[in-house]
């Protein structure tokens, strides 16, 4: 799995993680709900990243930065979900 640059931005009550490469991006968007939860609502995945692991690396930087800052995450995003059942020693963050 290759290593990432991850970026946030926060505008307003959305959100979202992003990476770029080579002009493209992959991006994880979340709906902030209340102060102590977010809504991860889609995550895209350029065709130059497939394969790569970007996606679950962008769901991993949500895990760990709602777990730092005291969020639950609702996993609207079938991706996200599917990637929560994976990993049930994340489900201290999942609501």
């Amino acid at each position: 799995m290759a290593e990432f640059k991850i970026n946030r931005e926060v505008n307003g009550s959305k959100g979202r993680y992003y990476i770029v490469k080579d002009g493209e991006e992959a991006e994880l968007t979340y709906s902030i709900a209340s102060p102590k939860l977010v809504i991860a609502d889609h995550t895209g995945v350029s065709d130059s990243f497939r394969g790569d692991g970007a996606g679950l690396a962008l769901v991993e930087r949500l895990v760990a930065d709602a777990r730092a800052e005291g969020v639950k995450v609702m996993p609207l995003c079938p991706f996200v979900n599917s990637q929560r059942k994976r990993h049930p020693e994340w489900d201290d963050v999942f609501s």
